[in-house]
């Protein structure tokens, strides 16, 4: 196997990880806060919007720096959909497709070549 091969074959799994890993924790996030929200909602909604605004804030370093690795690697699909969950979801299907099967399947070829 070549050194390019082997490269290009970590490289896609470090960033499909990177991409996957942002996503599941964005899912764990919203799914903690949701009962919180669904109360706040049927009290009246004011109390947890405030508090929703504040949520970069409250993310420690490590998570905001995989959240803008991630975000850096997947902007050609940044702001093509309105929801946080679509958003986020679209950011991993092109990560997945893009550097799992396409970087994947580069790798290949150049290691069957070689």
């Amino acid at each position: 196997m070549s050194a390019l091969s082997k490269t290009l074959r970590l490289a896609s799994i470090a960033l499909c990880l990177l991409v996957a890993l942002s996503f599941l924790l964005f899912a764990v996030n919203q799914t903690s806060t949701a009962s919180g929200h669904q109360q706040a909602e049927l009290a009246g909604g004011s109390a947890l919007t405030k508090n929703q605004g504040g949520h970069h804030a409250q993310e420690s370093g490590v998570r905001r720096s995989i959240d803008e690795a991630a975000e850096t690697v997947t902007s050609p699909v940044s702001g093509l959909s309105s929801s946080a969950w679509g958003e986020h979801g679209l950011r991993l299907i092109f990560a997945l497709l893009v550097f799992g099967f396409a970087l994947g399947y580069l790798a290949r070829v150049i290691r069957v070549r070689a």
